[in-house]
């Protein structure tokens, strides 16, 4: 039987070895945007590769037709027995029979993070951090590096409009990795090039408070390798505290940062503005994507291709042709009556920054928001924050809470956070009740569909409706 390598190391050796197509590897929860980028790193190298999840969802769909076999039910009869290796994500409750029978039959079992840190352990690494912001900058580090030519592998938290997947490879030893805060994964990495972007208190039902959050951060910074970069939002909290020789800042607009923006203006709907790096200006670039917060982003990705030495045209090339990341700002209708966004803000800062980047580009539009909160402990620890950034929307409709791992908290509802907000122009709703709404509402000009939990599933059949009306 396969599963007895015991040691990852093992593993390892034997995919390098060319014997990957005897071994098999599963996964716990092989849905999730980065089990799921693991789960085609394997299946690239030509493992077996199988796994379970809750819920169909459109990704597992995908990875089906890519040739993994996924079942649905927690069921031990249909999990993989001669899987030699176990993958499993921390958000996966430790009552979950699947889990329980790899755990207690001595299989080889890790956490996603010990996996993806084995898998860079001798590449050069570039690894985005921070509570907003990563998954957008790493995709863009990444589709500069493929775009040019330069080559990496990347690990994403989003599917990358432009190719359609979080995850590709190259021959090049360069890894592009979203750097994940959740249960500490992030301190598993070693990063060639480390990007902080943001450090907004959340997960505290793992932190346990604001100061062990931001403390795990510093720690991060202390994973890069001697000589590595960091780069950093410039203003975060304990950047004091940030170890490292080489520590450079970016900002959107600020000029006391090492890199920054400016004469940025709008034309055609894509964003037009030059690039100041250490006293260097690059001008003239495009970038074709809403949110301003979407310009500091690519100021973070510019940087490091800048000290990659990468061609300035080519990133300016590249900069140009990216699409963006499913569900970040994604335009899903884009007429001049209607315009529906999609986007995945599930924290109340990245709530405001969406409204006011959406409202900014139409200012003249009703701005309709519709949010499903994100697990019951960070609704009731950033209630405040949630109910003040709703209110910047002109209508609102809360969904049900979204439990994914967590179980229910009394008195921590949708209706808890409507009755708190200052702008009454709010009312909770089931999806179904929605979908009466918006079929019986005259007229939307501007809808953002906002939240990480299954709110996706609406998009759809709201575009739909949209759609017939018009």
């Amino acid at each position: 039987m396969t599963n007895e390598i015991k040691n990852i190391d093992n593993f390892f050796r034997a995919v390098a070895e060319n014997s990957a197509g005897e071994l098999s590897v599963y996964f716990i929860g092989i849905g999730g945007i980065g089990m799921s980028a693991l789960a085609r790193y394997f299946k690239n190298k030509g493992v077996n590769v199988s796994g379970y999840d809750k819920t169909p969802t459109a990704l597992t769909e995908q990875l089906e037709k890519e040739g993994i076999r996924i079942h649905f039910e927690d069921d031990i009869t249909l999990a993989d027995k001669n899987a030699a290796l176990v993958i499993y994500t921390p958000a996966i409750p430790k009552e979950n029979l699947v889990y329980q029978y790899y755990e207690n039959n001595q299989y080889s079992i890790f956490k996603r993070s010990e996996v993806l840190g084995k898998i860079t352990e001798n590449a050069f690494n570039v690894c985005v951090a921070g509570t907003h912001g990563k998954t957008t900058t790493s995709t863009m580090v990444a589709h500069i590096l493929r775009e040019t030519g330069y080559g990496c592998t990347a690990f994403l938290g989003g599917i990358a409009s432009n190719y359609g997947t979080n995850f590709w490879s190259s021959e090049n030893n360069v890894v592009v990795v979203e750097a994940d805060e959740y249960d500490r994964s992030f301190l598993k990495l070693n990063p060639d090039v480390a990007i902080i972007t943001a450090m907004d208190p959340d997960h505290l039902d793992i932190y346990g408070n604001e100061e062990a959050f931001l403390s795990a951060f510093v720690t991060f910074s202390t994973k890069l390798k001697e000589d590595g970069l960091l780069i950093t939002k410039e203003g975060l909290k304990r950047s004091a505290d940030f170890i490292g020789k080489n520590k450079v800042t970016y900002s959107r607009d600020s000029s006391t940062a090492h890199s920054f923006a400016n004469n940025i203006s709008v034309s055609n709907g894509a964003y037009q503005f030059d690039v100041h790096i250490n006293n260097e200006i690059m001008r003239g670039f495009t970038l074709n994507m809403g949110g301003l917060h979407n310009i500091e982003n690519s100021i973070a990705a510019i940087t490091v291709a800048y000290y990659l030495k990468i061609d300035e045209e080519k990133i300016k090339s590249s900069i140009a042709s990216f699409k963006g990341v499913k569900r970040r700002f994604e335009y899903i209708i884009k007429t001049d009556s209607t315009v529906m966004i999609d986007d995945y803000a599930h924290h109340p800062q990245e709530l405001e920054t969406l409204i006011i980047s959406a409202k900014k580009f139409y200012p003249n539009k009703k701005c309709l928001l519709v949010f499903q909160p994100h697990l019951f402990t960070r609704t009731r620890d950033f209630a405040e924050g949630f109910s003040k950034a709703l209110g910047l929307a002109d209508e609102i409709i809360l969904l049900p809470i979204y439990p994914a791992r967590e179980k229910p908290i009394e008195g921590i509802t949708s209706e808890m956070l409507a009755e708190m907000m200052i702008n009454k122009n709010v009312v909770c709703a089931t999806k179904n009740e929605l979908l009466d709404f918006i079929l019986q509402k005259e007229d939307v000009e501007l809808i953002i569909m906002a939240g990480a939990g299954d709110i996706d599933t609406l998009i759809v059949p709201i575009k739909e409706i949209l759609i017939n009306k018009n």
